[in-house]
């Protein structure tokens, strides 16, 4: 049960990772375990954990490829396309109110 439609989003996308993981599913709708572990430089049990979250709450879609190599992608579903203007509103806020020097990386195309 949530309190409002602003916690029940909330904690879809709680914790330092889900958005993070989400925004790499936008910019490669074919991601693999491995190559999202490498992007994020996030522990294997830490990124099972929050995939497993985002697959539970129909965000992402896990995809098991039984040809050789055997392999697995993650992929937004339709639900978690829904998020794509959220996420480019959070980089969009970013871009426009925090200074760049306190900034690792930009991970948001500023053309958009």
């Amino acid at each position: 049960m949530y309190a409002n439609e602003f916690d029940a989003t909330m904690q879809l996308i709680r914790g330092k990772w889900k958005i993070r993981i989400l925004y790499e599913l936008v910019d490669d709708p074919h991601a693999r375990f491995n190559g999202l572990q490498r992007n994020l430089a996030i522990t294997h049990k830490m990124l099972a954990e929050q995939l497993q979250q985002l697959v539970a709450d129909d965000l992402v879609v896990r995809r098991d490829f039984h040809e050789q190599p055997l392999h697995v992608e993650y992929q937004l579903t339709d639900r978690g396309q829904t998020m794509i203007p959220v996420l480019d509103t959070i980089c969009d806020w970013g871009l426009a109110h925090v200074d760049r020097s306190e900034m690792v990386e930009t991970l948001c195309d500023e053309t958009d």
